[in-house]
């Protein structure tokens, strides 16, 4: 499971900053969700080979009973009960505050490992800059500069590195059964996902809470249906009786993402009785950019009259027309209508993410596509697509081969992908293609 990192700190300590620096790019993932404030975004970074997740936080007063401070502050609270480690950044510049220390006091009875970071310290001393913050008593700091990068990779090493550390045997996600199907299902708070759960299952056998600090234990559940072998990951925070408590939060952000990415296939859960909203598109817009199989269930369908359903038909395929690789079943969790034919969506998309296709086969569908439609000329020279291989599954990779293949528009890759789609009956999954153009043998003589 991927390590979580919170950014916690008062107004203007640069913990935007650090974050774009992080992840790349604002745009990752920002969550726009009921309930949290515009100021809490969750987004992927990488350190080499390994993969994380960083939450930015708005500036924090924990001490603030009411109007928008107050909504930033439980925000952050819960940003940080979500993660692994905090890193707490401080403002070297401005040096430490009595704000400061209020934070550090609450970041004290967290029980969270933190890291305290002293920002915007470039061209000072690391003596002079960091000498007021010793009295916080949270160690030795860590010098940066979130603006120019200085230190910041040193700091994510040791970030992971202690992430890593708190982990226990307990906390890693069993291994599946052999040729099981991982299966996690994700949706909005109250779409039906544990009532749905329970079908599946055929018992009572979970009941759904959700309460901070528990987002990195991972429950699995294996289950069996119609002599298939699954395995359900919880998203919901599902518990067996006996561990209910009292609700805290209503959504984990970062348990939904965990769980989409260590699953094979994701159902995404939509309430008919509801309004395809921004939270919807952006959980379904995460799946596809982690290029999970999806199948998309439409739960409560049940009780809806005809121009009802009709509407709900027409907003879906307006509002999530990026998914039109993805099947979608109009279900009732509760009254277990439309579930067969569901799973075997699941089983299907599955099948379509981890096929095998063969060169010669893919070559051929190249082939075929190209003498159906030609790449457009780009100035005087015209893309020369050779042949095709498989390079990787979950979601299939296709990689074509040939010359001056930079010239092709998205366009035309759209056309390819599609035509590999009904070619070899993709439905379910997404398709990527990449081009590798052959090298010039006459590049160098060139002058």
């Amino acid at each position: 499971m991927k390590p979580v990192i919170a950014l916690v700190g008062r107004p203007n300590v640069g913990k935007s900053t650090l974050f774009n620096r992080l992840t790349r790019s604002r745009d990752a993932l920002v969550a726009d969700l009921p309930g949290l404030t515009r100021d809490r975004h969750y987004g992927e970074g990488r350190m080499g080979e390994r993969p994380f997740l960083v939450i930015d936080t708005g500036g924090f007063e924990p001490v603030a009973k009411e109007g928008i401070m107050h909504e930033m502050a439980k925000q952050t609270k819960q940003a940080v009960a979500e993660a692994d480690v905090v890193i707490f950044i401080v403002d070297g510049r401005q040096g430490l505050t009595p704000h400061d220390k209020t934070i550090t006091d609450f970041l004290r009875k967290s029980g969270r490992s933190v890291m305290l970071v002293v920002n915007k310290a470039e061209g000072m001393k690391y003596t002079s800059v960091t000498a007021d913050f010793y009295e916080l008593g949270l160690g030795d700091p860590y010098v940066i500069s979130a603006a120019h990068g200085d230190g910041v990779m040193d700091l994510v090493e040791e970030a992971l590195t202690l992430a890593l550390a708190q982990r226990t045997a307990v906390d890693e996600a069993p291994e599946p059964l052999n040729n099981s199907i991982k299966l996690a299902i994700v949706g909005r708070p109250n779409v039906g996902k544990s009532t749905l759960v329970n079908t599946l299952l055929g018992e009572e056998r979970v009941i759904a809470f959700d309460l901070p600090g528990t987002t990195r234990d991972s429950i699995e559940i294996p289950f069996e249906r119609d002599g298939k072998q699954y395995v359900l990951i919880d998203t919901a925070g599902i518990r067996r009786r006996g561990k209910v408590f009292e609700a805290i939060e209503k959504f984990s952000v970062v348990k939904t993402l965990q769980s989409i990415s260590e699953a094979n296939v994701v159902l995404l859960l939509l309430d008919a009785q509801q309004d395809i909203s921004e939270q919807d598109a952006h959980i379904a817009g995460f799946i596809l950019e982690s290029g999970r199989a999806l199948v998309v269930g439409v739960n409560k369908w049940d009780g809806l009259v005809s121009d009802k359903r009709d509407e709900i038909k027409i907003d879906l395929e307006r509002k999530l027309n990026f998914l039109s690789f993805a099947k979608f079943h109009f279900i009732s969790a509760l009254k277990s209508t439309g579930i067969a034919p569901l799973m075997k969506s699941v089983d299907s998309a599955y099948a379509a993410a981890t096929i095998n296709l063969s060169t010669p086969r893919l070559t051929r569908a190249l082939i075929e596509a190209v003498e159906h439609q030609q790449p457009r000329r780009k100035g005087s020279i015209r893309p020369k697509l050779r042949y095709a291989h498989q390079g990787g599954q979950n979601p299939p990779i296709v990689v074509i081969h040939g010359n001056a293949l930079d010239a092709i528009d998205d366009n035309y890759k759209r056309y390819l992908e599609k035509h590999f789609r009904e070619t070899f009956s993709l439905i379910g999954t997404p398709l990527r293609i990449e081009l590798r153009s052959g090298k010039n043998p006459f590049a160098k003589q060139e002058k």
